[in-house]
């Protein structure tokens, strides 16, 4: 609306955000009470009244420092399609930042040491979304000495390492939490099967069972 020269459609803003038209008018007629000074209605159209600005982000120092961090960190270890996302997250917040602190974006007083890409088949964004939908996925996963094996897990949570992911899940095969190292995946098929498990409970289990893990290995470390 802020770029717009004349009303703008419902169903235009529902297509440039990705959203059905409903979420549109819900939003707008919240704006519209909040004091945002927008015009029109549904079926007609919408329009931002001139004046009306977005208060700049006010980030410290410290706080713009950890984002672009964070994002370098991801940029250089993440898969391709969640480095393209951190990039553009510092845009959009050096965008909404006050002049003074454009410099920090331009030139960032931090960095990261690169890291070799590690080869994998795994579709990282897959997974993502596996785990979001709470569905199984079929792998077929190497290990350390090469043998070979066809798996049906439930995937908890793909932890992202400098070299490397690591998927934590529930395997059929095993009956029991595991930890499958993404570059042993040679394959994955997502599947339409639910997890039958809350996914709340599934990780509060599996977080005990880590936890009994270590307590034991600790124990066998220190009798």
């Amino acid at each position: 609306m802020r770029s717009a020269q004349k009303p703008i459609s419902a169903a235009r803003i529902a297509e440039e955000l990705g959203v059905v038209k409903r979420t549109v008018y819900r939003d707008v007629a919240t704006l519209i009470a909040q004091g945002v000074p927008i015009q029109g209605e549904a079926g007609v159209g919408y329009v931002l009244e001139p004046g009306f600005h977005m208060p700049p982000l006010m980030l410290t120092p410290n706080e713009i420092a950890a984002a672009v961090l964070g994002a370098q960190w991801v940029q250089t270890r993440g898969e391709p399609e969640l480095a393209r996302a951190a990039a553009k997250l510092i845009a959009k917040i050096a965008a909404v930042s006050p002049d003074h602190a454009q410099m920090s974006f331009v030139a960032p007083p931090t960095s990261v040491a690169p890291v070799s890409a590690v080869p994998e088949t795994l579709e990282a964004g897959d997974m993502r979304r596996a785990i979001h939908n709470r569905v199984k996925v079929r792998i077929g996963y190497k290990d350390s000495n090469g043998a070979m094996t066809e798996r049906v897990i439930w995937p908890i949570l793909l932890g992202y390492r400098d070299e490397g992911r690591i998927l934590a899940a529930w395997c059929e095969l095993r009956a029991g939490f595991r930890y499958f190292r993404t570059e042993r995946i040679t394959g994955a098929d997502v599947l339409d099967a639910r997890i039958p498990r809350r996914m709340d409970i599934l990780r509060a289990e599996w977080r005990a069972a880590m936890e009994a893990e270590r307590l034991g290995f600790e124990s066998r470390e220190h009798p």
